[in-house]
Order: structure tokens, then sequence, then C-alpha cells
């Protein structure tokens, strides 16, 4: 097939017939609209507001903080945290309830939970992490950070370009000295999908604890922490979990660790008795324990009704959608872009690919502005690679066609300055790739 006008027309009715079977299609109408935008492709990086959270947050200046004022504290506010993290849990985490928190940020969180496993009683005498160099940037840095200030070694896994780490790879570094090993479940970049079951299990079997980043997971890929056996996870909750800008992370801590593992950033929020002020810390009981400071009840308000589309929906019609957006985005890119230079830099398996697809381009950078001029988001991640983000409830395949068929537009008018109905003419499906 060619990239010409009359392909386009096949794209059109491809996507028109992918929106008409989708079992979730019903779920497009549960999010706010907007005017200016035509093709969202970046529900990874920040999920767009439910309609049901649009009125939520107008209520809670009026209804509940104006008119409860410091009595929602003691109605809801205080048992926010752990009550929507068992709602997170249990939605998208395969995590029974008792274990997931909301709380800080992402990076806040990940200090903490990484602090508290390397001062573990299991960590003695082990003074090894392991990490990879693919890993999102918070991640790279805080682990950094902290084996600074514990005199421990990095372990680095350099994963491929457009995958992301394997059990082999974690196999050739574990060792009697790993204390814990640091991933990401879904790879930020590529998009891969991590055999997160296998490679707990391996790491438990050297003696180390794991932590696993969900930030691309949590609401679009199915996760079960319980029954992997994970130890602690981190994730946000602004990208499928659509809490907003700077909604505040969750934070996994198996419930037969929680006693084992003391967190460094001693709030009031977390202490046995916080409304006593006492006059030294002692830690409360359970998952309340890794909570610091005031919570972000404001920050906590737009995801709650997000989990419950989630739940509604069930992860694994959830994932199907997923699966089928990126693979009808595969086709469009491989049509269209790929005639042009384009590289897929994300696994072709379904299994190990997540919700997002990437390009690669040296060009991209430049067809950015072109592109939010005309109402299309895509996200850019250097060196060259366009993510293309897909949110299964939120995003159509039409959408994803509108947006594919003008990040081809903008490709052609910055890399050759021609009109783009006359690039898509000379097109030929011999172009090469490369």
């Amino acid at each position: 097939m060619t990239a010409t006008p009359g392909a386009r027309t096949d794209h059109a009715a491809r996507a028109r017939e992918l929106d008409a079977t989708d079992p979730l299609a019903r779920y497009l109408d549960a999010f706010v609209p907007s005017d200016e935008v035509t093709a969202y492709l970046d529900g990874n990086s920040l999920g767009r507001p439910a309609r049901a959270s649009a009125e939520r947050l107008a209520r809670f200046a009026t209804e509940r903080w104006g008119a409860r004022l410091i009595r929602g504290w003691d109605e809801e506010w205080y048992e926010l945290p752990l009550a929507l993290g068992d709602r997170i849990g249990a939605a998208t985490l395969g995590a029974a309830a008792g274990q997931t928190f909301v709380a800080d940020s992402t990076t806040v969180v990940l200090y903490k939970l990484v602090r508290a496993a390397l001062a573990a009683p299991r960590a003695a005498g082990r003074d090894e992490i392991v990490l990879d160099s693919g890993n999102f940037p918070t991640d790279r840095y805080v682990l950094e950070g902290v084996a600074r200030e514990h005199g421990a070694t990095l372990r680095w896994i350099e994963p491929e370009h457009d995958e992301g780490v394997t059990p082999e790879q974690v196999a050739e570094v574990l060792s009697d000295r790993t204390a814990l090993v640091v991933l990401s479940h879904v790879a930020y970049r590529s998009g891969y999908v991590s055999d997160a079951e296998a490679i707990t299990r391996q790491a438990h079997d050297a003696g180390a604890l794991v932590l696993w980043d969900l930030c691309h997971s949590a609401g679009a890929v199915p996760v079960a922490l319980d029954a992997w056996g994970v130890d602690l996870a981190v994730g946000c909750t602004y990208k499928y979990l659509n809490g907003g800008p700077g909604s505040p992370a969750f934070g996994y801590v198996r419930v037969d660790l929680q006693d084992a593992l003391t967190q460094p950033i001693q709030g009031w929020m977390g202490s046995a008795a916080p409304f006593e002020m006492g006059p030294g810390y002692a830690p409360h009981a359970g998952a309340r324990q890794f909570l610091s400071g005031t919570p972000a009840i404001v920050g906590m308000l737009a995801m709650q009704d997000m989990v419950d589309l989630i739940a509604e929906a069930g992860m694994d019609a959830i994932r199907a959608k997923s699966v089928a957006l990126t693979e009808f985005t595969l086709e469009l890119v491989d049509d269209l872009l790929v005639p042009l230079g384009a590289r897929v830099a994300s696994p072709r398996d379904a299994e190990r690919r997540g919700s997002h697809v990437t390009v690669d381009h040296d060009a991209f950078e430049a067809t950015l502005p072109l592109l939010w001029e005309r109402g299309v988001i895509p996200d850019f991640r250097r060196p060259n690679g366009l993510r293309l983000g897909l949110s299964p409830l939120s995003t159509s395949f039409d959408e994803v066609r509108v947006g594919v068929e003008a990040v081809c537009d903008a490709l052609v008018e910055v890399t050759s300055g021609a009109a783009p109905a006359e690039a898509l003419a000379d097109a030929t499906p011999d172009a090469p790739t490369p």
C-alpha cells in the first residue's frame, strides 16, 4: 500500500469500522472535549479530564471545602489517601486492600521506598542496586543520589533503544550483593513491557527486593502486584488515571513487608497518633506510615472518577482496546511515515508493547510547532522520538488516523518543503526503510 490520497480513504474507512465495533466507544463522551484539539496523542503524559471530574472540582469548592471547612478532615479527607489507594489497587494494580497509598510526587515516593528498602534487615550486607540506563530520568537521578548517601554501587543494564529490560539481562547483574532492583514495567520511551513476574522471581531467588515503576502501566496495562509477589511499587496518577497536572503519586508496599520497613521522611501524617502532636515520632501501623505531610486532597479529586470508569470497563477490556489502538497506529505509521524515513522504535509484539508507540525521525522535533498549531498533540522524546500515547477510554481510532496523517503532512513539509498532497502523490511503496 502506498501513502497516496487513495490510501487515506482506506485509512478513514478502517478507522470508522474500528470505532463502530469498539466495545468501549461509549466512554469517549465521558471526557471533556477540546475545541482546540483534533487529535490528542499524549494521554500517556497527561490524561484528559473526565466530565464527572470537572463537575466534582466545581462542587468541591462550595459543597465540601466551603461548606464543611475543617470538618472535612474528620468526615473524609484523613482517610482519603488510603481509601483511594485501595481503589486504585483493586481497579488497576491487582493489589488487595491495605497496601496502596496516595501521597507526594512520584519522585518523593520513589525516594522513600528505595531508602526504606536499603535499610531493611534483609538488605544487610548487600550494597548494589540494579537499574537500567533507559529508565525515566527521575528514577535514575533518585537512585544515583541514594547510592551516594549509602555508599551503594549501581549495576547498570543497557537495554536496546526500541526495547526494554529482559529477564536475561537482569540475570547477568544479580548477585548476593544485590539489595534492590528498580525497573519500569513499561519503558517510558519505547513502550516495552518487561516481564515483571519473571524478573521479580529472579530477584527474590537472589535474595533482593524489587521496586517497579508503574507510571506507564497503571490504567492501561494489567498489573498483578500481589500475584507476582512484588515488594514495592510507585506510579503517577496524571497519565492513564487522569488525575490532572501534578496529581499525587501512589505507592505500594506488600503487606508482610510493612512492619519491616522504615520510611525516611518522618512526618506527622504518618505517625501513630498524628493529632496528639507528641514530642517524638512513632510510625503508624500499616500503609499509613508511608505518608509524611498533609495529603493533597484537591489533587486527589479528579482521579476518583477515572478509577470508577476503569473499574466499570475492566482492565482486560481496556488492554484489548489499547492493543487494537497501537496495532492500528503501527499500520498507519508503516503506510505513511516509514516511507518518509521514519523508524518504529517500539516493540512490534503486542504482548511486549504498552499503550504508546514511539517513532524516530531526525526531523520530528521540527514538526511539533506545525502539529500543535493544527490541533494535533503528540509527545516528543529526545533525541528524535515522537511518542503517540493512546489512552484507551478517551482515544478513538479516527483520532489516531487524523493524528498520524497530520504527522505525515508536517514531516513532508519540514523535510521537503513540498505541499503535503504533492509529496504524498510522489510516495512509492519501495521507499527505503532505515
